[in-house]
């Protein structure tokens, strides 16, 4: 009764604004519990899917290998970083920097393809690229076109080989000396005959270990599959481009100008294309009323819940992306979306990745420019039909995922940390 007493005697204002304060904190702690149970959570991969199959010269019997995998020695590393730090300074345990080390490029170029159920759609994608990477980079067992040919600087430039001098001083940049490509394509738990199709392309073509096929136990889904194959890149440049060859491989030497313009004094940049300078275009005038409204529509939501350099890119879905070496390890780890909505999500990383070191032409440190810069290039694209799409259904499912990704990264349930 006394505390009934007490209670009573306090101004109803404070009381109101005690129990509001009961009320966001029950909320808050409702929320958190609610992000925990639904919040995407990556399956663990499997020791099978750490490796890869290849034509074999000479034989019509695939060759099957251990893939390369600067993730697994990253995440040793920032293990062992966060273990001894919480053993000598415990107060630091929550405020671990991020750490960018990964080994030295094997590659100029990486090309990941998720691919589920493609057999259709891939071979005409992997000609196009063959074709593009084979004259622009050569393959790794010959000299670089780049570096035995003699261009122009306007038909280097265009073709990416000898991007623009980056504006400021940069630690890490490529080396000109570096050529060749790898193609992996990830299949993503196909049903057809997907992997068929492109290890017979391999063998016809010459590909033995620079096309390598990978093949995921259980369907993950194009944002795991992609993430899967980026860990895997021996590339100093890794580009991810649908199976369905509605980008051209002839836009990478863009993306590849575009990111050298962007990037930090780490060598940290992405370029994505895009396809905003497309809107009014005869392609997509003639798509439905409805798949343009839902466009809009997501494209609106994406301005409301994204911060603000990810909110003004104008496409951030299109499957054509390209990432420096360097911008990986601040990415590829933290990724937790593995379908539509992955996209967004490496975007966000970009974003709030931590600072780089920003150097003058000497080379000192003058200051720090925070997070990865994404420059949005526009590309040609055509709508290819077979997308494994359900327009409705899965536009909904992405504005549900993109608000339950946004508040896990702003609530903590997601963070960039092993544990």
């Amino acid at each position: 009764m006394a505390i009934i007493d007490h209670i009573a005697q306090v101004p109803w204002p404070v009381l109101a604004v005690l129990a509001l304060l009961v009320l966001v904190a029950g909320a808050h702690q409702a929320l958190l519990l609610l992000l925990h149970s639904i919040a995407p959570k990556p399956r663990p991969v499997v020791p099978s899917e750490k490796t890869y199959i290849t034509s074999s010269p000479g034989s019509d019997v695939p060759k099957k290998a251990a893939l390369s995998c600067w993730f697994d020695r990253w995440h040793a590393e920032r293990h062992a970083s966060e273990q001894k730090t919480r053993l000598t300074d415990p107060r630091l345990a929550d405020v671990i920097p991020d750490t960018g080390s990964i080994e030295p490029a094997e590659v100029r170029v990486t090309v990941v393809i998720p691919a589920y159920n493609e057999e259709d759609r891939v071979l005409p994608t992997l000609e196009e690229a063959v074709a593009y990477l084979d004259e622009n980079f050569g393959r790794p067992s010959t000299p670089s076109p780049s570096l035995s040919k003699p261009r122009s600087v306007s038909a280097n430039k265009k073709r990416g080989l000898n991007p623009v001098t980056p504006r400021r001083h940069v630690q890490h940049a490529p080396s000109e000396a570096l050529n060749g490509y790898e193609i992996l394509v990830v299949d993503d738990g196909s049903k057809d005959r997907t992997v068929d199709v492109c290890l017979e392309f391999s063998r016809q073509r010459g590909l033995h270990d620079i096309l390598r096929v990978v093949k995921l136990e259980k369907n993950r889904g194009k944002g795991g599959a992609v993430t899967h194959g980026m860990r895997h890149a021996r590339g100093e440049y890794v580009l991810f481009a649908d199976a369905d060859g509605a980008s051209k491989f002839s836009d990478m030497g863009r993306l590849i100008e575009g990111c050298e313009e962007v990037v930090d004094g780490s060598h940290r940049g992405v370029a994505i294309g895009s396809r905003a300078h497309l809107v009014g275009s005869e392609a997509v005038v003639k798509r439905s009323f409805l798949r343009n409204f839902l466009m809009r529509s997501f494209h609106l939501v994406l301005m409301i819940l994204t911060p603000p350099a990810t909110s003004r890119l104008r496409d951030t879905q299109c499957g054509f992306k390209l990432f420096t070496r360097a911008a990986l390890p601040h990415i590829v780890p933290y990724m937790h979306a593995e379908g539509w909505i992955f996209d967004i999500e490496m975007l966000l990383l970009a974003e709030s990745a931590p600072p780089s070191p920003v150097l003058n032409a000497e080379g000192a440190v003058i200051g720090a420019s925070p997070g990865i810069r994404v420059a949005e290039v526009p590309i040609d694209w055509h709508e290819v039909p077979g997308s494994k799409m359900s327009l409705i259904s899965d536009s909904i499912r992405m504005a549900i995922g993109l608000a339950v990704l946004r508040a896990s990264w702003m609530m903590g349930v997601y963070r960039r940390r092993l544990t």
